[in-house]
C-alpha cells in the first residue's frame, strides 16, 4: 500500500513537471522503456577523458605534465561553480557563504599540495626537453584562472600597483585590462608592445574577459561580502574563510606554483626563461604585484609584509 502511494505521489509530481512545459508524461515514460542503464563510464565520460592526452614528444613525463595541467583546469572549473552559486545567490546567508568558501579554499588547498607532482614527479632532463616543443605557450594563459580572479574582487585590486591610483570604478573597462597586473608579463609599457604569449592570449579571450569585468564588477564574492549585514560581517568564522581564501590563492598556491618552476627553469639545464617568455619570477612572486583580493580584512602590518617571508 505504501509502495503504490508513493507511485502514485511520483507520477502525479512528473504530471506536473511536463504539464508545465506542455509535454506528455506518456510520452516519456514510453522513453524510459528503450533507454539503457547508466553506467559509470557512460556518466563521467571516462573514455573521452581519457582520451585528452596527446603528446607532442616521445619523453614520458609530457604525460606527467599534460595530465597534471588538465587536473588543474578541472579544479578550476569546481572553484568557479562554486564562485557563480555564491556571486548569483541575492542576499546570501552567511552559512552559506562560509560553506561556498570553504569549498573553494578546500581545492586550492588540494592544487597547492598538489605541486609536488610536478615539483618530484618529473625527471628535470625529460622536462627541460619537452618543454621547448610548448614555447610558446605558458600557464599564464589560463583563463579560468583569471576568471577566478575577476569574481573574487573589486577590480582594482588586480590592477598593476604602478597604476592603481589613476585607475577607479568610472574607467572603462578597456582601459584598465591594459593595466591588469598580468599585463606586465609580457607588455613593454613605455612602447605599448606586448609580447606574442600577450597577444595570443587576449585573441582567444579579451572580450570574454571584458564582459566577465563587467558581470561581476558589482557581485563579486568581497562585494557580496560588503553587501551582509554588519553583523554577518564580523562572524569570526566566515573572516576566517575569506582570509584563507585571499592567503591560499595569492601566496600559498603561488608560492607552490613558483618553488616548482624554480626546480626546472633554474636547473642550470635550460635559459631560465619561462616558455612564454615572461618575467616570471617578478610576475609570480606576491611580494611584487601584491595581489590580495579583501585588503579591508587584512592589518597595515600584515599587508606592508604581504609575500614577505616565503
Amino acid at each position: 500500500m505504501n509502495t503504490k502511494t508513493n507511485s502514485e505521489a511520483i507520477l502525479e509530481a512528473l504530471e506536473q513537471k511536463f504539464d508545465a512545459i506542455n509535454q506528455k508524461t506518456e510520452t516519456h515514460l514510453e522513453g524510459l522503456l528503450w533507454s539503457k542503464p547508466i553506467t559509470y563510464w557512460d556518466y563521467i565520460q571516462t573514455d573521452a577523458l581519457l582520451n585528452l592526452q596527446t603528446q607532442r614528444t616521445v619523453l614520458p613525463d609530457e604525460m606527467v605534465f599534460i595530465m597534471y595541467h588538465q587536473v588543474n583546469e578541472l579544479l578550476f572549473k569546481m572553484i568557479l561553480w562554486e564562485i557563480n552559486q555564491l556571486c548569483h545567490t541575492d542576499k546570501p546567508k552567511t552559512d552559506f557563504f562560509t560553506e561556498k568558501l570553504r569549498r573553494i579554499s578546500r581545492y586550492f588547498d588540494m592544487l597547492t599540495t598538489s605541486f609536488d607532482i610536478m615539483g618530484d614527479g618529473m625527471e628535470v632532463e625529460q622536462y627541460m626537453k619537452f618543454r621547448n616543443t610548448l614555447t610558446p605557450a605558458s600557464g599564464f594563459q589560463s583563463a579560468q584562472y583569471r576568471f577566478i580572479e575577476f569574481s573574487s574582487t573589486d577590480l582594482i585590486n588586480l590592477i598593476d600597483y604602478r597604476f592603481r591610483a589613476s585607475i577607479d570604478r568610472n574607467t572603462p573597462y578597456s582601459h584598465a585590462f591594459e593595466h591588469l597586473y598580468w599585463q606586465a608579463a609580457g607588455k613593454d609599457y613605455q612602447t605599448g608592445e606586448k609580447s606574442f604569449l600577450i597577444l595570443e592570449f587576449e585573441r582567444k579571450y579579451r572580450e570574454e574577459f571584458l564582459r566577465y569585468m563587467e558581470e561581476y564588477n558589482t557581485i563579486n564574492i568581497w562585494q557580496k561580502f560588503k553587501q551582509l549585514p554588519e553583523a554577518a560581517q564580523k562572524d569570526s568564522e566566515l573572516v576566517k574563510a575569506m582570509r584563507h581564501y585571499d592567503h591560499t590563492i595569492n601566496i600559498t598556491w603561488v608560492m607552490g606554483h613558483l618553488n616548482a618552476a624554480k626546480k626546472y627553469i633554474d636547473s642550470g639545464k635550460g635559459s631560465g626563461e619561462a616558455t612564454g617568455g615572461s618575467d616570471w619570477k617578478k610576475y609570480m612572486h606576491p611580494k611584487y604585484q601584491r595581489r590580495i583580493f579583501f585588503p579591508e580584512l587584512w592589518s597595515e602590518e600584515e599587508l606592508k609584509n604581504w609575500g614577505e617571508g616565503v
